[in-house]
C-alpha cells in the first residue's frame, strides 16, 4: 500500500523550507511502510533500531554496513519515502566511508549521517564515548562528498563532542564538518535551551541543523512545532518506535503465557485479514496469477 500523500519534493530543497521535517525511526520494511501510510515523507534508517531489533543488543556499534544496507534495499523497495540513514562512522577510515556512501546511495539512501566517534561507536546518548580528531572527521566528510554521485543525496555531519569536550568545542567541529561541505549539521546531545541558543547562533540561516529526540536521553524532549520555532530543519525520533513495540510485545507475551490463549489481546492486535489486507496480499496474488495466465 502505498501513500499517495508522499511529496516529490526532493528531501534537500524540503530542508531550506521554513516547515521542520519530522523523520521516525525505522528499521525494516514493515515499519517504514506504516510510517509512509501515516502520512510521514521521510523517515530515519536508526543504527540503535537495527541493532535492537536484528540482535537484541545495544547500540555500541555491533551493527554492520552490509546488515544498514540490506534493510535500506527492502525499504526502498516497498516504499517511496525519503530515507534518512545513520551510517555510524562510515565503519571505519575515509576509504570504508566512500564504499558506504556508494552503497547506500546505491540503495536509495536520501541523506547519509556521519559521526566523529572513534570505531566502534556507542549510542550518542550513553556515556564513555571517544572521538576522531576534528581533521579526521573532516577528512571523512570530504570523502563522502567526494563518494556521491548526487548533490541530493545529503551529507549530514554530526558531532559528539558536547559528552566528551562541551559546548564549544561542539559548535568548533560542527563548524569545522560545514565548511568541509556537509549538507546538514547535527550537534547530538543538546543539554539546555541555551545551546540550542549557542548552535542556532552559529548556524541558523547558513545550513539545515538536525535535532534528535531520546526518550530519557540527555537532550530535553520537544515537539516537532517547538523545534521548528527554534530553527531546527529536521528532527528524528530513531528509537521511539521499538521502545513502544517492545512495550506492547512485553504486555502480549505476559498475556499469552497466563491465558494460553492470545483472545484476550485481540482488541489490540490486527487479525489475519487486517494483516493481509494492509500488506496488499490479494493484490500481489493477483499480479501473479496474470503472469501465470500470459503463459498459457
Amino acid at each position: 500500500m502505498t501513500n499517495n500523500n508522499v511529496t516529490s519534493t526532493p528531501l534537500k530543497s524540503r530542508l531550506h523550507n521554513p516547515d521542520i521535517v519530522v523523520a521516525p525511526g525505522v528499521y525494516d520494511a514493515l515499519s517504514a511502510s506504516l510510517a509512509e501510510q501515516a502520512g510521514f515523507d521521510t523517515v530515519y534508517l536508526s543504527g540503535a533500531s537495527l541493532a535492537y531489533t536484528k540482535l537484541g543488543r545495544p547500540d555500541i556499534g555491533l551493527m554492520s554496513l552490509t546488515e544498514v544496507n540490506d534493510t535500506l534495499g527492502h525499504i526502498r523497495e516497498r516504499s517511496e519515502v525519503s530515507v534518512v540513514v545513520d551510517c555510524d562512522t562510515g565503519f571505519g577510515n575515509a576509504l570504508n566511508v566512500m564504499r558506504s556512501v556508494r552503497l547506500l546511495e546505491r540503495s536509495g539512501a536520501n541523506a547519509i549521517q556521519l559521526e566523529d566517534q572513534t570505531y566502534p561507536k556507542r549510542c550518542g546518548h550513553l556515556q564513555g564515548k571517544t572521538l576522531v580528531s576534528a581533521d579526521e572527521m573532516v577528512g571523512k566528510i570530504k570523502a563522502a562528498l567526494d563518494a556521491r554521485t548526487s548533490e541530493q543525496t545529503l551529507i549530514i555531519g554530526r558531532t559528539d563532542a558536547i559528552a566528551t569536550d562541551g559546548i564549544e568545542k561542539a559548535l568548533d567541529r560542527a563548524n569545522a564538518y560545514y565548511e568541509a561541505g556537509a549538507d546538514v549539521v547535527f550537534v547530538e546531545g543538546i543539554r539546555s535551551s541555551a545551546q540550542v541558543d549557542k548552535v542556532m547562533k552559529q548556524f541558523k540561516g547558513r545550513v539545515p541543523v538536525m535535532a534528535n529526540m531520546v526518550e530519557g536521553g540527555d537532550t530535553p524532549l520537544q515537539d516537532a512545532a517547538t523545534l521548528e520555532s527554534m530553527g531546527f530543519s529536521m528532527v528524528i525520533f530513531p528509537g521511539a518506535l521499538v521502545r513502544a513495540f517492545t512495550h506492547m510485545a512485553s504486555r502480549f507475551f505476559a498475556t499469552l503465557k497466563a491465558d494460553g490463549t492470545t483472545d484476550n489481546f485481540r482488541d489490540r492486535m490486527l487479525d489475519f485479514k487486517q494483516l493481509n489486507d494492509y500488506l496488499g496480499t490479494q493484490k500481489m496474488l493477483e499480479l501473479g496469477q496474470q503472469y501465470e495466465n500470459s503463459a498459457r
